[in-house]
C-alpha cells in the first residue's frame, strides 16, 4: 500500500471513547517534536519505562528524529491528541512497522497516565488493526514486559495470544492473526484507501 505522505492529515481518524469524548489520532509530523518530547517526559516512571522497556526520562535526540519523520525504514509514528482547554493535547501516540515480505505488522504504544482506563488504549488498538489490514498485514505484534499488566490485560482482551518474546525471558509477545479483505476494514478512512490501493495495483496490471 503506497502512502501520499506529502499529505499526511488526510489519514487522520477520529476515535470516540465509551465516555462520549473524542480523540483525532494523526501521523507525527516535525513541527510535533517538542510536544511529543514534553509528552514522554510527562508519563510516569513506570509508564516511560514499560513502553521503552527500560530507564528512559526523554526521547534522545536522534530517536526523537526517527519519531517525527514518517515513513523513514517503512516505520510510522501516530500521536492520539484532543483539545484540552483550547490546546491540542497528546493523550496517547504508538509507532509500527511492516514488513511486507513476511505480511507482519509490528507496534508498540503509550497512553497518558491521566488517560488510563478511558478506553483510549482500547481504541488505539483497534485504529492499529485498521492500519495493519489496509497495508495487507495477516500478523499483529509487539513485546512488552512481562510487568506490563495493563498492556497484558489490554491485549488479552483484544483478542491477542502470548508467546515467549525470541531472545529475552524479560519480554512477552502477544500476536493475532488478521485476514481482513479492503471491504471488511471497519475504520472508513483506511478501508477508502485499502480499497483506492488494490484498485491502482489492479489498473497497473492491466497496463
Amino acid at each position: 500500500m503506497m502512502l501520499r505522505l506529502n499529505d499526511l492529515r488526510q489519514h487522520s481518524d477520529i476515535l470516540r471513547l465509551r465516555s462520549g469524548k473524542s480523540l483525532t489520532v494523526r501521523f507525527v509530523e516535525p513541527d510535533d517534536a517538542e510536544a511529543l518530547q514534553g509528552y514522554f517526559r510527562s508519563l510516569s516512571v513506570r509508564s516511560r519505562y514499560n513502553r521503552f522497556l527500560g530507564a528512559m526520562s526523554e526521547l534522545p535526540q536522534t530517536e526523537l528524529d526517527h519519531f517525527i519523520h514518517v515513513g523513514e525504514g517503512d516505520r510510522f509514528s501516530v500521536i492520539a491528541v484532543t483539545t484540552i482547554d483550547g490546546l491540542e493535547t497528546i493523550v496517547g501516540e504508538a509507532r509500527y512497522a511492516f514488513d511486507p515480505d513476511t505480511e507482519r505488522f509490528e507496534f508498540g504504544l503509550s497512553i497518558d497516565d491521566r488517560w488510563q482506563g478511558q478506553g483510549v488504549g482500547s481504541a488505539l488498538l483497534g485504529n492499529l488493526q485498521c492500519r495493519a489490514a489496509a497495508f495487507g498485514a495477516k500478523h499483529l505484534f509487539g513485546d512488552t514486559l512481562r510487568s506490563n499488566a495493563a498492556m497484558i490485560g489490554l491485549a488479552r482482551k483484544s483478542g491477542y495470544v502470548f508467546i515467549p518474546s525470541p531472545g529475552d525471558w524479560k519480554l512477552v509477545r502477544f500476536e493475532k492473526h488478521i485476514d481482513l479483505a479492503p471491504q471488511e476494514i471497519p475504520c472508513a478512512s483506511w478501508r477508502l484507501a485499502a480499497i483506492a490501493s488494490g484498485e491502482i495495483a489492479a489498473a497497473s496490471l492491466a497496463n
